[in-house]
């Protein structure tokens, strides 16, 4: 049965599942709010805290640079906005440190080659690549000479591009995921993480969830993700494209509370007369 360790954590079947709480931008580029996500989510009883690292001039379509748009810092353009949301090392040396003090640890979807590197620097517990790169073979390849576990997420893509580019490599986690945002329930195809098992009975899969409702997640566990990550805000209100496809503290200790229940319940399928039955099996049938 699949299994793989990151960082200190043991994760795969018999394991516990694995939750981020991704933060990726819903941050807005603003560094002490980031260390109070990071507080609320480690308390909410996250496993990992997850962040977005890239190159904004590398991952935003050149057409789309000077696109005017509404922004906390006013009307802006687009790739201008991108590079005020996106933190650099100062940030990253005070976040470092700071989920080192709980301790938590951290890692961030890589969408470039530089990014890669950027990462590096931190020594992460593992690489994530996003959906949107999922077919990028020189992020791959980039990723994968880190010789680190690697979680890629399967959202936008077909059956075909998926199979092309999943690599048949040991410590490697696939995810399924719908990237709308945030996605509507009948779009989550939770039943796609059964697909996914059979497809790779060798990696270790998981389910990336983009609905505001806790529900998913739990689904998820009980159809076998071993690894659950979740889009993670202080206030859903809150400007941002990622807001509204996040779940809030209590929401988020609330979900990882229903995941433990459901892990405890969920058994090993195997039939047993339990202790306690026994009692009730004499009181009502006689017989020991």
């Amino acid at each position: 049965m699949p299994t793989m360790k990151i960082g200190k954590q043991r994760v795969g079947d018999g394991h516990p599942c694995w939750v981020v709480a991704e933060l990726g931008i819903n941050h807005n580029g603003n560094l002490q709010m980031a260390l109070e996500m990071i507080d609320e989510a480690a308390a909410a009883g996250a496993d990992a805290i997850k962040f977005q690292k890239r190159v904004p001039e590398l991952c935003v379509p050149r057409d789309q640079w000077e696109i005017m748009r509404d922004t906390p810092w006013g009307y802006i353009e687009y790739i201008k906005y991108r590079h005020l949301i996106e933190f650099e090392k100062d940030e990253y040396d005070v976040i470092d440190a700071h989920c080192k003090e709980w301790p938590i640890p951290w890692f961030a979807s890589v969408w470039d080659e530089p990014s890669v590197d950027f990462m590096a620097q931190y020594n992460p517990p593992c690489y994530k690549i996003p959906s949107a790169m999922l077919t990028n073979d020189h992020v791959l390849a980039k990723v994968l000479c880190e010789n680190k576990p690697t979680i890629i997420s399967t959202g936008m893509s077909t059956k075909e591009e998926i199979q092309k580019f999943i690599p048949d490599l040991s410590k490697i986690a696939v995810l399924h995921c719908t990237s709308t945002y945030p996605c509507e329930l009948e779009h989550l195809n939770l039943r796609m993480i059964q697909t996914l098992k059979k497809w790779y009975p060798q990696h270790v899969i998981g389910y990336s969830n983009h609905s505001s409702s806790i529900i998913p997640p739990v689904n998820a566990v009980v159809l076998g993700a071993d690894i659950v990550e979740a889009h993670f805000t202080l206030d859903r209100a809150s400007w941002g494209t990622d807001q509204s496809a996040s779940i809030e503290p209590h929401g988020f200790e609330r979900m990882v509370n229903y995941i433990r229940a459901t892990e405890k319940s969920l058994g090993d399928g195997k039939k047993v007369v339990y202790g306690e039955e026994k009692i009730i099996r004499t009181k009502l049938r006689g017989d020991v």
